[in-house]
């Protein structure tokens, strides 16, 4: 993997920064992120572009944190290997039996103007 150097701006500051072509892409996001996160300290009362810079690095930490420890969806117990076949014959054979009653009550449906029984 070879080193490659970029130069992105963070806080108005041009800096040189060596990654691989495969990570590019992550490390100019980031520090995109970062400096967003900067500009808004900056905008919020932070004089200071360390101070800015710590409370852009506690922002985007605590973020990380709130990601790392929200419970995950579980699609294990949702997936058609997880489920029970007797369980999938007998919903398929509930659902034809709501098709034959749906089908019943179509033939007897009488709509205004409509002919009376609906007859196959």
């Amino acid at each position: 993997m070879s080193q490659q150097r970029i130069e992105v701006t963070l806080a108005g500051q041009k800096i040189t920064l060596a990654t691989s072509a495969e990570h590019e892409p992550l490390l100019r996001a980031a520090c995109t992120l970062v400096d967003e996160q900067i500009q808004l300290a900056i905008n919020g009362g932070n004089r200071s572009i360390e101070r800015a810079s710590m409370m852009a690095a506690l922002k985007i930490a605590g973020d990380l944190i709130k990601l790392q420890t929200a419970p995950q969806p579980t699609t294990a117990s949702h997936s058609p290997s997880n489920t029970n076949p007797e369980e999938i014959a007998r919903l398929q054979n509930e659902i034809h039996s709501l098709e034959d009653q749906v089908d019943a009550l179509m033939q007897t449906l009488s709509l205004p103007g409509s002919p009376r029984p609906i007859v196959p």
